[in-house]
């Protein structure tokens, strides 16, 4: 339970369930949402804080990030993030876990996603319970797709009986193993190693026909094309548990982003065709897509300036979430609801914590955005460890003014 005095927020624009934003208060104790409405007030001893007619919405919930990195969640207005097995010791035992689920504290909330296999090197199944039991809140490959099927059957039938979501890559390895572009007119012009983009729908497709064999729920963490979507839609009307996400860069960027050989935009999977980018939007707006995440993969000089093929893909990815998705809202594709269900509440549903909401008893975590805000991204000055970003110097609107955790601002 939370230390600090109960809050109240007045003077806010309240993102509600159904969609409207209305003026009201909100209250919080404890830690948790108690109170929130028009008719709501403060109460003696409450601490107030007037929100100054901005919108008031829950704090991102980023599903999948590479690093902890709080002054760039705190910037782009991320509350939890659940933390990617690929660490320089993967996320294959207790007391790695253990050891991760205290890496925010106590200004940010961090679930860890178990590796599903040993080292991550989709052989031999790691010990999902006594990861489960130790604080992990899902099960994942990875950067890697499981090549064996039948580790890969065995892998959902125990996540399924855990009640965990496995949380897979999507890149068939045997057409991508050295591949760092999509197949086309830009990598054959750049003279890059590629990789057609039906790799993603090959890796798709499997895994599908094994979730049928086992009722497992899957999350795709990143799809990227046209086919790969069709496949989740598909899926999704059969009554499959299956969900996944995307991140802003294949929503606003294509591959011609990396001609010059510009690294920054060097990813995994690699940015696709413009017909594909449109595909992706279209799927974000008919509800395929079911998570905006950043991605966020903090990369030094060290891993960015070399030659293409051989600079470590990633993107720092977390102070541009909100404004670059925000833009979706702008261009009529969803409604500022519909965004904050895929920044919060979706996230949170998959993980199994009780957050991305305003209902009451929901974690007060919550941030206050003006969404009108003018900024240029810059790479130089960003507030992450590493600013490899791809948006460098695009102007961009929106940002988290202020970020609550547990009921307390940061």
């Amino acid at each position: 339970m939370s230390q600090h005095a109960p809050l109240t927020i007045r003077n806010g624009r309240i993102l509600h369930a159904d969609g409207t934003i209305a003026e009201g208060t909100l209250r919080a104790e404890g830690g948790f949402i108690t109170e929130m409405g028009p008719d709501v007030t403060a109460r003696e001893g409450d601490t107030v804080h007037d929100a100054r007619g901005r919108l008031v919405t829950p704090g991102l919930v980023d599903l999948g990030v590479f690093a902890i990195d709080k002054p760039a969640f705190h910037f782009g207005g991320i509350t939890r993030a659940a933390l990617m097995p690929d660490q320089r010791a993967p996320l294959d035992d207790v007391g790695l876990i253990r050891q991760a689920t205290r890496a925010g504290k106590p200004d940010f909330w961090v679930h860890p996603i178990a590796a599903a296999t040993r080292g991550l090197m989709g052989s031999e199944m790691a010990e999902m319970g006594l990861m489960q039991a130790a604080g992990a809140k899902a099960v994942g490959t990875g950067r890697q797709w499981i090549a064996d099927s039948g580790v890969m059957l065995r892998v959902l039938a125990y996540a399924n009986g855990l009640g965990l979501t496995l949380i897979t890559h999507a890149e068939d390895g045997g057409l991508t193993a050295r591949a760092v572009a999509t197949s086309g007119e830009t990598a054959t012009r750049l003279g890059l190693p590629h990789a057609p983009a039906c790799a993603e729908a090959m890796a798709i497709a499997r895994d599908l026909m094994l979730v049928r064999e086992t009722g497992a729920a899957i999350h795709f963490r990143l799809v990227t094309t046209r086919a790969g979507f069709d496949l989740i839609r598909a899926a999704k009307a059969e009554g499959l548990r299956v969900t996944c996400g995307i991140t802003p860069a294949y929503l606003f960027l294509n591959d011609q982003a990396a001609t010059d050989f510009r690294t920054f935009a060097r990813l995994s999977p690699p940015l696709r065709h413009e017909a594909d980018r449109l595909a992706s939007i279209a799927a974000v707006a008919d509800g395929t897509v079911d998570i905006i995440t950043s991605g966020h993969d903090p990369r030094g000089p060290e891993d960015k300036r070399l030659p293409f093929a051989d600079a470590a893909p990633g993107m720092a990815g977390a102070e541009t979430l909100l404004a670059l998705s925000l833009n979706l809202v702008r261009e009529g594709h969803v409604s500022i609801n519909r965004l904050m269900t895929l920044l919060c509440a979706n996230p949170a549903k998959i993980l199994g914590v009780d957050a991305g909401s305003f209902a009451p008893g929901s974690a007060a975590d919550l941030i206050l955005i003006d969404p009108d805000a003018p900024w240029i991204v810059d790479s130089s000055r960003m507030a992450a460890s590493a600013g490899n970003t791809p948006f460098d110097k695009v102007p961009v609107q929106g940002r988290a003014r202020r970020v609550m955790k547990g009921g307390a601002f940061l």
